[in-house]
């Protein structure tokens, strides 16, 4: 179904390539107009009743999208989409050269982004306050009308007159959850006496108490009760000694009262997680950054708190089986996007595009600025928008490249986390081979954008694009193999990364085969019919776990990604001869283990000192069951064994007599 782009050039003071904008599948441009949002906008209002299909309405302008909206609902017509062509590419120093670039912009826009996932949180207003008596009191009296308010004093406060909120006493000791499910454990509680002549006293001191609250509004000016509290929902921590950011948090705490959607940020498949195997700890690496302890360990795998999790994608990024995906947008809508973005820049001409990733608030707004005050954006980078970038990891990095992108740019805000985005910025740039292809940048003000984005070198040649289709890992492999054909060697890549080999110590292992038991991936692998360790490197996740509960300290690993087709099937790594039973000729065990097992027992402990005794260490199981069977002292040659007398035989005889 085609879609109707409305054009307006903003006063003349950008260039429209029609010619480009037509290019995008199933596009219809108007006529360019000069101000629909003032004098122009009657014709505006024609255009949007003239659309052959009102639903598929598109305006190429965001800065007046309330006026269009507005103007719409007066018209009885859907809400049009809206596109940003002018800060993104019209407003810059090489806007005559952008048409493909707006193409591009132009298909981003007109996707149909997925469906968010959510889930309700509901808030009471149950609303606690802690800090000093006089910063939690006028606080409570602000909040009293709006919220059911409590004040936690310190202990050794004075009990206050008024009587329109409850007041306690205490230390607070911990607190849990997120809005709507706080939990907080009190020592020394004490609540107010409100009966008797004379002022209000509190009473005797209690350990050990427990409530519960939707808010909790910290007004202690200390260390907060959690980790990276901005990101924690209802909990609003402020300076008491600063009024303005008292005032802004008690307003928001105001509004904390309802049912609200969450996004379900992330999905979790525990069966392929590799925290953890038989007690012996492998990956933590979302534990060790997710920045507000949303996950934590449930045996083997781990688990998310949705309702503590900001979503900022860390996780997802470093997880290396998948376990973790992130789930807003999936990872497939945003290699989609990629790949799109691409396909309609070359469509419409373009060639060697640059792609600035950046959040929808810090990197749009810099963008803007940029474009009204200083150069704008060079034409070949496209700029793609997400709730955050912090997810953006080496798999969306390596897809752009792969995509036909040249760059890639993230801009990071001063409240990004660069935990997870440095290290995998590392690993793509492994991974690429250029440095200089793959950055961070983290300007202050648009002038230092400009100046990082202007002149960019990149030693990659666009390739021969490929669709972006699978798991992250599936990605990186075929981007890899896209951008360096085929490789005579496995590509080194930095430590922790999540590809790699197992090196084996043949000399020290003794194919107990405790590695392939436990490995998460499977991996590591043994052979039923021999003594056999088999490795599938394109499974390895680098967890660590085989080299941890190796008992011979036999198994290192070795960082790097092999795109040969070896690394897609089993190899062997090691095998040795199996012994034969010396009764029925059977395979069965290691001949080397068995020769050791001989060598240590026979003659020299006191169940193997006859020659007997000794020669069953060299049988397999069957015989030797049978050959016990048949000996002297065989177990189960004896006489039967009494029936075992229970209660119940006990009184049944006492009744008989």
């Amino acid at each position: 179904m085609s879609k109707t782009l409305i054009l307006c050039n903003c006063s003349e003071s950008m260039p429209l390539n029609t010619e480009a904008l037509d290019s995008v599948d199933s596009v219809q441009c108007t006529k360019v107009h000069t101000e629909l949002c003032g004098a122009q906008a009657q014709r505006a209002a024609e255009l949007m009743q003239a659309a052959p299909d009102p639903e598929n309405t598109c305006v190429a302008c965001t800065q007046e999208q309330t006026f269009f909206s507005e103007l719409a609902d007066d018209l009885s017509l859907p809400e049009p989409t809206f596109v940003d062509l002018r800060n993104r590419a019209g407003w810059s120093d090489e806007a005559e050269a952008a048409g493909p670039k707006m193409a591009a912009l132009l298909a981003d826009g007109l996707r149909e982004p997925p469906a968010t996932k959510t889930f309700d949180i509901t808030s009471e207003g149950l609303c606690l306050i802690v800090g000093p008596e006089e910063a939690a009191l006028a606080a409570a009296r602000q909040l009293t009308e709006f919220l059911s308010v409590t004040v936690l004093l310190s202990p050794g406060s004075d009990a206050p007159e008024d009587r329109d909120f409850d007041v306690i006493a205490g230390q607070l000791k911990k607190a849990s959850g997120a809005l709507g499910n706080f939990s907080v454990e009190i020592d020394a509680l004490q609540q107010i006496d409100p009966s008797g002549r004379g002022a209000l006293t509190f009473g005797e001191a209690r350990n050990g108490a427990k409530t519960s609250c939707d808010i909790l509004l910290d007004l202690r000016g200390e260390t907060p009760l959690f980790p990276a509290p901005e990101k924690r929902e209802g909990y609003l921590l402020t300076d008491p000694k600063s009024l303005p950011a008292t005032h802004a948090a008690i307003l928001e705490a105001s509004h904390l009262v309802g049912t609200f959607e969450k996004p379900l940020y992330l999905s979790l498949e525990p069966s392929i997680c590799a925290h953890s195997r038989a007690s012996q700890t492998g990956c933590t690496k979302c534990l060790d950054i997710c920045p507000t302890s949303a996950i934590r360990p449930a045996g083997d795998h781990i688990d998310i708190d949705p309702n503590i999790c900001a979503g900022c994608g860390s996780c997802a990024a470093l997880c290396p089986s998948g376990a973790i995906t992130y789930d807003d947008p999936p990872v497939s809508a945003l290699f989609a996007r990629i790949s799109g973005m691409a396909e309609a820049y070359r469509n419409a001409g373009g060639a060697a595009p640059r792609l600035l990733v950046h959040d929808r608030n810090f990197g749009a707004e810099l963008i803007a600025l940029a474009a009204r005050y200083d150069r704008g954006l060079p034409a070949k980078v496209i700029p793609m928008d997400l709730e955050r970038v912090s997810g953006f990891g080496h798999a969306e990095m390596l897809a752009a490249l792969s995509s036909g992108f040249v760059g890639v740019d993230v801009l990071a805000a001063p409240t990004t986390d660069r935990g997870a985005l440095d290290s995998e910025l590392l690993l793509a740039q492994a991974l690429s081979g250029d440095q200089d292809a793959l950055r961070i940048l983290a300007p202050e003000e648009p002038s230092a954008l400009c100046d990082a984005l202007y002149g960019a070198s990149s030693g990659l040649e666009p390739t021969a694009p490929i669709l972006p289709l699978g798991n992250r890992r599936q990605v990186t492999r075929l981007a890899v193999k896209a951008l360096h054909g085929d490789l005579d060697a496995p590509l080194p890549l930095p430590e922790n990364a999540p590809y790699g080999a197992v090196l084996v110590d043949k000399d020290a292992c003794t194919l107990c085969l405790s590695c392939a038991s436990l490995c998460p991936a499977g991996a590591l692998g043994d052979n039923p019919d021999k003594p056999q360790l088999r490795f599938q490197e394109d499974a390895c996740l680098q967890c660590g776990l085989c080299a941890h509960v190796c008992p011979e300290n036999a198994i290192s690993l070795v960082p790097q990604l092999n795109t040969s087709d070896a690394a897609l099937s089993q190899q062997v790594v090691h095998e040795e001869e199996p012994f034969d039973c010396i009764e029925c000729g059977t395979p069965f065990g290691v001949k080397s283990t068995i020769e050791r097992i001989v060598e240590k027992l026979e003659g020299k402990h006191a169940m193997f000192a006859t020659s007997d005794a000794a020669r069953m260490i060299r049988m397999c199981d069957d015989c030797r069951v049978n050959a016990q069977f048949h000996q002297e002292n065989n177990p189960f040659s004896g006489n039967e064994r009494p029936q075992v007398r229970t209660s119940e035989d006990y009184f049944s005889k006492r009744r008989d007599h």
